[in-house]
């Protein structure tokens, strides 16, 4: 392992102010460590968080809930007003990764947790991510996991996580502090990059930016269901996940907000598709538009051309869940 230096951030401004170039924050550790052992990342400095006070939950003025960036996945994922209110972001929370993790992870490493593809991990492998400029080798390798929207020549892995996915059906937004002490939010969607020319940036955070806390509007109407269809029945990623929040009004669609993981590299949302629901009577017909309206320009790489097919059945059969027509195929 490289050699590095570790320093404990006593307060916000502390923090930002140590985590200059080629720093990283650590408060859980659940992907960093892993990624510092294999070699795959190797800051020159640690700045510990844990001391921030980050670790609350607690409502808004309007009715929302501002979640800490240090509350860990368990407790946020087990908060009663989170369970009453915003139920899609508690089961996405829990059906990720084991209870000892979500013990330890907390909400802010959550989001910026990194891609599981196996050549990002492989050092001996071509990685664009990981070495700009050095390929990808997923494009012709093994690519089952890997995307099939919004991908690029440069890179087609996906981000991994099932709470940004909630969260970006839920319209959250993220709270970052900058090394200079302002304060910005930035709605989910948007926080997470699509790969294009540079897929060695995950998100938008610049050195020294600090994720404070994520905001959740006021609870949204309707019904709220995570689906995710993963290798194994626990302890793996995603093949496909959907987040999705519904309304009816009588016999129509009211709202529809869905988002989707495990197909792009950042939770994939399409509100062209949402749009064409709104106002229809829920039928086959209609939700098979939906699917072709989201799948358009989806693309396989040879091991995950199932992942199309697979991602059709999937929204119209949580469409059929949330509209209550049709069996749940």
């Amino acid at each position: 392992m490289k050699p590095f230096t570790y320093a404990r951030a006593n307060d916000r401004a502390d923090a930002t102010a140590q985590a200059a170039a080629n720093a990283s924050y650590i408060a859980g550790g659940t992907n960093l460590l892993d990624l510092m052992k294999l070699e795959v990342m190797a800051p020159d400095k640690l700045v510990d968080i844990n001391r921030l006070d980050l670790s609350e939950i607690s409502e808004t003025d309007d009715g929302g809930l501002r979640i800490g960036a240090l509350v860990t996945n368990s407790d946020c994922a087990a908060d009663a007003r989170v369970r009453k209110d915003y139920p899609v972001l508690s089961r996405a929370i829990l059906a990720g990764a084991s209870g000892q993790l979500r013990n330890k992870a907390t909400t802010g490493g959550n989001l910026c947790q990194r891609t599981r593809c196996y050549y990002f991990y492989d050092t001996a492998m071509p990685c664009n991510k990981r070495e700009p400029g050095s390929g990808c080798q997923a494009l012709a390798g093994f690519n089952r996991i890997h995307a099939i929207l919004g991908a690029s020549d440069a890179c087609i892995a996906t981000y991994p996580g099932d709470m940004a996915v909630a969260m970006t059906a839920l319209d959250a937004e993220v709270e970052i502090e900058m090394a200079g002490g302002e304060t910005k939010t930035v709605p989910v969607r948007d926080f997470h990059l699509l790969a294009g020319d540079h897929p060695e940036n995950d998100n938008i955070l610049e050195p020294g930016d600090l994720i404070t806390a994520v905001i959740l509007p006021p609870p949204a109407a309707g019904k709220q269901i995570y689906r995710k269809v993963r290798d194994r029945a626990s302890y793996a990623f995603a093949l496909c996940s959907v987040a999705a929040i519904v309304e009816m009004d009588g016999e129509a669609i009211a709202s529809a907000a869905l988002a989707f993981g495990g197909l792009a590299h950042k939770p994939w949302r399409d509100t062209d598709m949402e749009a064409l629901l709104v106002g229809q009577k829920p039928s086959a017909d209609l939700f098979g538009k939906a699917a072709d309206k989201l799948l358009a320009e989806a693309q396989g790489y040879g091991s995950n051309d199932f992942k199309i097919p697979l991602t059709r059945r999937v929204l119209i059969s949580v469409l059929q869940e949330a509209t209550d027509k049709g069996a749940v195929v």
